[in-house]
């Protein structure tokens, strides 16, 4: 079933089977952040939010990290797959399940251990710190419990049980969902009561991904046994791994940034911007989740030299991705004033957060080019493209845009910084895949 689904199915129906549970997953996680900032925001507590705000970037460094063994492995183990090598692939998957365990306790140490450290870092001022602080503890704490769910979650769609990794981030989700009112206002634990939901939630969603690997897999497991792999494989899943991860931790860092330059403005900005980066993830996870929901598709047909169907996915995945990236920005642009009062009633952040919104939409066509590329990059292997775009949206290319709209535009520089990167970023990633493609065909 599953090599019909990668080898003959029409490619709209095989890409949407495996994209659409994805999503799905996304739309789920979505929904519980939206909640949480709900039921932080309701705290009416500005400095809360704030506080909240500056540490949020911490969690998509937890992702970023799973990312090294979740996608550079779920690459690996697609492309092998492809060639019919599935003892090989069975090996990367037990190997990348328990490294990652290892590597999650060791960042749970080093951000414990360097706490106050960090919190400088992001930008913690002694306003919010009682807030970050607590936010920062349980994230860190937990952090094993987030990074080891990128893992299965990527690895089951190389198989194609992509229902099954939506089902371990709904579980997950709803469990967040659950217990963010009864942790923050049921146990007076304000903050801190928001970081135990999520990682009680991915400690949950994280039994349920072992137990899908274990029962519903035929050519994956969780074995310590089967995890011996050459250092040549290793090297494989970090090169796709790592520049993968780089795409998360440049969001972390672009969050940051963004965080350390309105902060001249007052706290009122970075809560506005805090509301309108949740409320912009909505398209974006959206845009992410078909984006890499294709992703062992592309990376099977890839790893089979199958040109012709590889070419059909790619043009099915541009030209969907770019239409759906339109019909957000329009969506939003226009709603943007009712969905930012949705969270927090208040004028000027109703006003700072729309324009704030807005200006993040702009580029989101332009993010669809990337994505897709990056996409590809990742599926095919191709270590270089994928770590040059890792870079550029919210790495090299977003500061140079930040300091130099900053320094002509002042506040408005700052906010329509990210749309200048995503138009280059969208041009660097065009020029990568003609590139791509015509090393594919010449092979």
């Amino acid at each position: 079933m599953e090599n019909y689904l990668f080898e003959k199915m029409p490619v709209p129906k095989a890409y949407m089977k495996l994209a659409l549970p994805v999503v799905l997953s996304m739309i789920v996680s979505l929904v519980y952040n939206m909640v949480d900032t709900y039921f932080i925001a309701l705290t009416g507590v500005q400095e809360l939010v704030a506080g909240v705000s500056l540490v949020a970037p911490m969690f998509t460094l937890m992702i970023a990290f799973g990312d090294i063994f979740g996608l550079g492995g779920s690459s690996v183990i697609s492309r092998l797959l492809g060639e019919k090598k599935d003892n090989e692939a069975k090996k990367t998957c037990a190997f990348c399940i328990w490294v990652s365990l290892v590597f999650g306790l060791c960042i749970s140490a080093i951000l414990l251990l360097f706490r106050t450290q960090i919190l400088g870092l992001l930008g913690v001022s002694k306003v919010t710190y009682e807030y970050a602080n607590a936010y920062y503890t349980w994230i860190a704490i937990g952090a094993v419990s987030i990074i080891f769910s990128m893992v299965p979650s990527n690895i089951l769609r190389t198989e194609g049980l992509a229902v099954q990794s939506m089902a371990g981030s709904i579980i997950g989700s709803i469990v967040n969902i659950i217990f963010d009112p009864i942790f923050i206002f049921g146990l007076n634990q304000g903050a801190a009561g928001a970081a135990m939901a999520t990682v009680l939630g991915n400690i949950i969603a994280d039994i349920y991904y072992v137990y899908a690997v274990i029962k519903k897999s035929k050519r994956l497991t969780c074995s310590p046994s089967h995890m011996k792999i050459t250092g040549r494989r290793v090297k494989d899943i970090l090169m796709i791994g790592i520049p993968a991860s780089i795409t998360n931790i440049m969001q972390t860092f672009m969050m940051v940034m963004t965080n350390n330059f309105l902060l001249p403005y007052g706290t009122d900005k970075v809560a506005a911007m805090g509301i309108a980066l949740k409320v912009n993830m909505i398209t974006a996870l959206v845009l992410v989740g078909f984006a890499f929901g294709g992703q062992p598709l592309v990376g099977y047909n890839y790893g089979a030299k199958n040109e012709k169907r590889l070419k059909n996915i790619l043009k099915f995945a541009y030209l969907f991705e770019i239409g759906l990236g339109l019909l957000f920005t329009i969506i939003m642009c226009i709603f943007a004033p009712q969905i930012i009062k949705v969270f927090m009633d208040k004028p000027d952040i109703i006003t700072n957060g729309a324009m704030m919104l807005r200006f993040q939409q702009m580029g989101m066509i332009f993010m669809s080019v990337t994505l897709i590329s990056t996409c590809v990059c990742q599926a095919v292997g191709n270590a270089g493209g994928a770590f040059v775009l890792s870079i550029s949206r919210q790495g090299v290319i977003y500061v140079l845009a930040l300091l130099i709209m900053s320094n002509v535009f002042g506040y408005t520089g700052v906010l329509v910084s990210q749309a200048c990167s995503d138009v280059v970023t969208a041009l660097i990633a065009v020029g990568i895949m003609l590139r791509i493609m015509k090393k594919f065909i010449k092979n």
